[in-house]
C-alpha cells in the first residue's frame, strides 16, 4: 500500500517526540484520507487498547503489514526500541520504493516503444497491406516472394484474427497460472536471472534487497535464523530463496552465513568475501549496509549502460520490422515492369 512508507515515517517521527502509540495512531488515523488504511489503523488501536502488542496488532494485516515488517518491529518492541526501529523501517520502505520507480522508470521508454511498433505492424499488415493486395491482384502477374509471404500472412490473421486473440488470450491466461506454481515461479526466476542484458539487472536488484533486507533485521536484533527466512522470502528471486533457505540449514548446525552461500554460484563472490569480513569483525548489520549501498549503486550504473544500449537497439528492431513491411509491399512497384509483363 503507497500509503505505508509515509504512515511509517510519521509513526516514527511521533514516537521519537515522546507520544504513546495510542495517541500517535489517532492522530494518524485522523489525518489519514484512504478509507480502507484509516479502517486498518482504527483496527490496529483497538486491539491496542484491548491489550495486544503493537507488533500483534499490526500481523493482523498481513496484506499490509508483511512478515519483515512485523519481525522489525517485533524486535524493536522488546528491545524498547519502538521509534528507532519504526523510522529504520520507514527509511528501508522509502530507499526500496526509490529503487523501483527508478527501475520502472527506465524500463518504461522500451516497453511504450515496442507496444506502439507491436500496433503499428499489426495495423500495416492487417489493414493496409490488403489495399495493396486487391491492386496488385489486377496485374494478374507473380509477385516477388516476400511480398507473397506478407499477403499470406495478411489474409491468414485476417481470416483467422478471433482465434489468434483467443489463442494470445489463452496462453498468457496459463504462463500466468503457471507462475503461480512453485516450480513456474522457480523456472521463470531462473530464466529471468538468465536473460539477455537484463538478467544482470534483475539479479543486481534481488541481490540489493537481500542485503539491505538481512541488514536491517540483523541491526533490529532478529535472530540469524528467523532472519534468514523472512529475507528468503523477500528476496523478490525463487532461485535465490531457494539457496538461501538451503544455506540456512547449514547455519543452523554452526556454519557461518558466509560459508553457506559459498557453495552457491548465484551469489558474488565479492558478496561473500565482504560479508566474511563482516563476521571476523562481528559488524555483519554494517557490512550489510555497504553491500547493499554497492548494490544500488551498480542497479543505477546497469540501469544507465541498459538505456543507452536498449534505445539503439529499438532504433534497429523498428527499421528492420516496420522498414521491412513497407519495403516488401512497395516491392512490387520498384519491379513494376516484370509485373505487367514488359
Amino acid at each position: 500500500m503507497k500509503e505505508l512508507p509515509a504512515f511509517t515515517r510519521q509513526l516514527g517521527a511521533m514516537l521519537s517526540a515522546g507520544l504513546p502509540v495510542v495517541q500517535t495512531l489517532e492522530a494518524l488515523e485522523e489525518q489519514n484520507t484512504n478509507r480502507v488504511f484509516k479502517h486498518v489503523i482504527s483496527g490496529v488501536k483497538s486491539r491496542i487498547e484491548g491489550g495486544s502488542s503493537f507488533s500483534e496488532a499490526l500481523s493482523q494485516y498481513p496484506d499490509i503489514f508483511d512478515e519483515l515488517y512485523i519481525s522489525m518491529l517485533r524486535a524493536g518492541e522488546s528491545g524498547g526500541m519502538l521509534a528507532e526501529t519504526t523510522s529504520r523501517i520507514a527509511s528501508f520502505l522509502e530507499g526500496w520504493i526509490r529503487l523501483r520507480r527508478k527501475v520502472k522508470s527506465a524500463m518504461m521508454y522500451p516497453v511504450i516503444v515496442l507496444i506502439v511498433a507491436l500496433l503499428i505492424t499489426s495495423s500495416l499488415i492487417i489493414w493496409i497491406v490488403p489495399v495493396f493486395a486487391s491492386i496488385y491482384a489486377d496485374f494478374g502477374a507473380a509477385l516477388p516472394g516476400p511480398t507473397q509471404f506478407l499477403m499470406n500472412l495478411s489474409n491468414g490473421l485476417r481470416d483467422n484474427i478471433v482465434y489468434v486473440v483467443a489463442a494470445i488470450v489463452v496462453l498468457a491466461i496459463a504462463f500466468g497460472q503457471f507462475k503461480k506454481t512453485a516450480k513456474g515461479a522457480y523456472l521463470w526466476d531462473a530464466f529471468r536471472l538468465k536473460f539477455p542484458l537484463l538478467g544482470d539487472l534483475v539479479r543486481k536488484i534481488s541481490l540489493a534487497r537481500f542485503a539491505s533486507t538481512f541488514a536491517q533485521l540483523t541491526r533490529s536484533g532478529v535472530p540469524i535464523l528467523q532472519t534468514m527466512e523472512i529475507v528468503a522470502h523477500a528476496t523478490g528471486n525463487k532461485v535465490l530463496s531457494k539457496i538461501l533457505l538451503d544455506a540456512r540449514a547449514n547455519v543452523e548446525r554452526g556454519e557461518p552465513l558466509s560459508d553457506a552461500l559459498r557453495k552457491s554460484k548465484v551469489y558474488p563472490r565479492l558478496l561473500i568475501h565482504m560479508l566474511s569480513a563482516g563476521e571476523k569483525t562481528g559488524r555483519v548489520d554494517e557490512m550489510l549496509e555497504k553491500i547493499a549501498e554497492f548494490y544500488n549503486d551498480e542497479v543505477e550504473t546497469t540501469l544507465a549502460g541498459l538505456t543507452s544500449l536498449i534505445e539503439p537497439l529499438l532504433i534497429v528492431f523498428l527499421g528492420v520490422v516496420i522498414g521491412g513491411v513497407v519495403v516488401c509491399m512497395f516491392m512490387p512497384i520498384f519491379k513494376m515492369h516484370e509485373i505487367v509483363g514488359f
